[in-house]
């Protein structure tokens, strides 16, 4: 099986496919392949947190011409994977002379699925792009095809808790790779001092708790499939569950704006995790540390919310962090890659990561009380 994540976040993923149990990782572009059961697919599935799909190769061959693709696809064996009452979409990724337009390519393997089911039973399946029953994935690198069916439906980030967003927010499997790539592992308290919708915060209480990514799901698309096992995945479900932990820390967010404070509240509501996590209206200009140790890691606003430009903006967030919060480890993730040049410190790593194809840096700043000097990181 493949499962598909951000760049930069493969080596994440293959760790959190390892501790699941995921035997023969190995990594890719912004994919890891694994081998698991069908059990296995569940769990994936319900329980990771850095994986944005998972796909199941079923069918892999080599073609040159549109007739020959769409004869290799008519042969294959559809109804043993979804029927004609239900309906389908593919999927077309495309990286070839010999296919050089991939929504034709997809048009070419629909055609030879829904001839297949005329032939056969006299009726043909139907198409839903926006929610289909069954979602397969085309992949054409050169004169390779790699058919693949799409176990999760929908994105992983989309886990069910997120009712209301303000500008911009980020992707909650993205604010899961940054908070976990941090060293966020809830052994202490965190801070989002710009937490807009709350997203970072309601991923770093579902770390923190051990809580399964896609709790509040309520449904994937393997659910669809013809050899679904509902008893194993309420097994699998409920023992996952059961392995949530409690919290000894406190995890608090400051947001300037009265509204983003109260939309970060209602999806931290929406999350179950308002016992663990604080919003405050507080602008983080005119804070102080008042968690002690504390980790920060955040995602400043884009321009839009800004009032100041960038290099004043950025040079706030360096004054703050030297000034008032001592003896901390903050990151931040930021789109704009001169805002380095403003935060007025040297960070003390410097990852490129992607929000999908958006390059951004994320940054990581040591504070230490006393002094500006950066510690060597091998002291």
């Amino acid at each position: 099986m493949q499962a598909k994540t951000f760049y930069g976040f493969e080596e994440i993923l293959a760790q959190e496919l390892k501790a699941l149990g995921a035997a023969d990782v190995k990594i890719g572009n912004r994919m890891v392949e694994f081998y698991g059961d069908l059990g296995f697919m569940y769990k994936a599935n319900y329980s990771l947190r850095t994986a944005l799909r998972i796909q199941k190769p079923i069918h892999t061959f080599s073609v040159k011409t549109d007739h020959q693709l769409y004869e290799r696809m008519k042969k294959f064996p559809w109804e043993n994977y979804f029927d004609v009452d239900q309906t389908f979409v593919i999927d077309p990724t495309v990286f070839s002379d010999y296919f050089t337009h991939s929504h034709y390519a997809a048009l070419k393997v629909k055609d030879a699925i829904v001839d297949r089911f005329q032939e056969n039973t006299g009726r043909r399946p139907s198409i839903d792009k926006e929610n289909p029953d069954v979602r397969f994935n085309l992949h054409i690198s050169h004169d390779k095809v790699t058919l693949s069916i799409d176990s999760s439906g929908e994105s992983l980030h989309k886990r069910g808790y997120r009712s209301e967003t303000g500008p911009a927010p980020i992707n909650e499997v993205l604010a899961a790779c940054l908070l976990i790539t941090a060293g966020w592992d809830g052994k202490g308290n965190y801070l989002d001092p710009m937490c807009g919708s709350g997203t970072m915060l309601v991923e770093a209480g579902m770390i923190a708790c051990n809580i399964p990514a896609q709790i509040h799901r309520r449904d994937f698309s393997f659910q669809n499939w013809p050899d679904y096992n509902p008893q194993l995945f309420a097994e699998i479900r409920n023992f996952r569950i059961n392995r949530i932990k409690d919290f000894d820390y406190k995890i608090v967010g400051y947001d300037i704006s009265p509204m983003m404070v109260k939309i970060a509240e209602e999806n931290i509501r929406s999350a179950d995790l308002s016992d663990i996590i604080e919003v405050r209206q507080q602008d983080f200009f005119t804070s102080k540390k008042d968690l002690f140790p504390v980790s920060i890691v955040f995602n400043p606003p884009y321009n839009e919310r800004l009032e100041n430009d960038n290099q004043v903006f950025y040079k706030q967030i360096g004054d703050t962090l030297k000034s008032s919060y001592p003896n901390t480890l903050a990151w931040f993730v930021t789109s704009d890659l001169s805002a380095k040049k403003y935060v007025g410190l040297k960070p003390s790593k410097k990852l490129k990561v992607f929000n999908g194809k958006l390059e951004c840096d994320f940054l990581q700043y040591e504070m230490y009380e006393g002094t500006k000097k950066f510690k060597k990181q091998n002291d």
